[in-house]
């Protein structure tokens, strides 16, 4: 299963992408509430379809803010240029069993290939 995040949907959203709807058939995409919210705050075509959809598709394991922060610590995830939600979704990854994330944000996708989570060949 795939962890697809904001700015894999984002681009998706405003471009499409084959590899992400051949995916979505699949049924390999995973979903995360804060990318649902991330996604939310965007302008979006069709507001009320997309957001369905997403809520619609399988959610990944979501940590609790003690097992993130504990994450964050174990992994040294500090001063690498994520944010609190990249940690979020990296340990949402590492909580769902045989589940890669799957990012368009450099920082994020090395802070995940360093910890086995994420990959840049999906796409």
């Amino acid at each position: 299963m795939i962890l697809v995040d904001t700015s894999i949907w984002i681009d998706h959203l405003r471009r499409g992408n084959e590899r992400l709807l051949r995916m979505l058939e699949q049924g390999q995409v995973l979903i995360h509430p804060y990318v649902i919210g991330e996604v939310a705050l965007g302008n979006l075509r069709n507001r009320a379809a997309i957001l369905s959809a997403l809520h619609d598709l399988p959610q990944a394991a979501v940590a609790t803010d003690g097992e993130v922060l504990r994450f964050v610590h174990q992994n040294t995830l500090y001063g690498v240029g994520i944010g609190y939600i990249d940690a979020h979704l990296l340990a949402a990854v590492r909580l769902s069993p045989r589940a890669t994330l799957w990012t368009g944000d450099r920082r994020l996708l090395a802070a995940g290939k360093s910890l086995g989570l994420a990959e840049n060949e999906i796409h």
